[in-house]
């Protein structure tokens, strides 16, 4: 079974700032739809929908993991008290 990598799967607990910075940060909004992009894209790979090389892959792979983690970054900024 393939591992779901979205957002809300990865950062359960910023589900509340997720989705406020995507309505208040164009530029958040914009890194989680390449994010977005891109998990779908290795997604569909994984399962065998398309068909590429190992090594475009894991450069999607890698690019991924830089984005989630510009996200990251992002949503440790505004995480709100409990």
């Amino acid at each position: 079974m393939i591992e779901k990598h979205d957002l809300h799967h990865e950062f359960p607990e910023f589900e509340q700032e997720i989705r406020q910075l995507k309505m208040e940060n164009a530029h958040f909004a914009r890194l989680f739809k390449e994010y977005h992009e891109l998990d779908h894209e290795v997604r569909r790979i994984e399962e065998g929908v398309e068909t590429t090389s190992d090594e475009y892959l894991e450069t999607k792979k890698i690019a991924r993991l830089h984005r989630k983690d510009e996200l990251f970054s992002m949503l440790k900024k505004v995480k709100t008290p409990a």
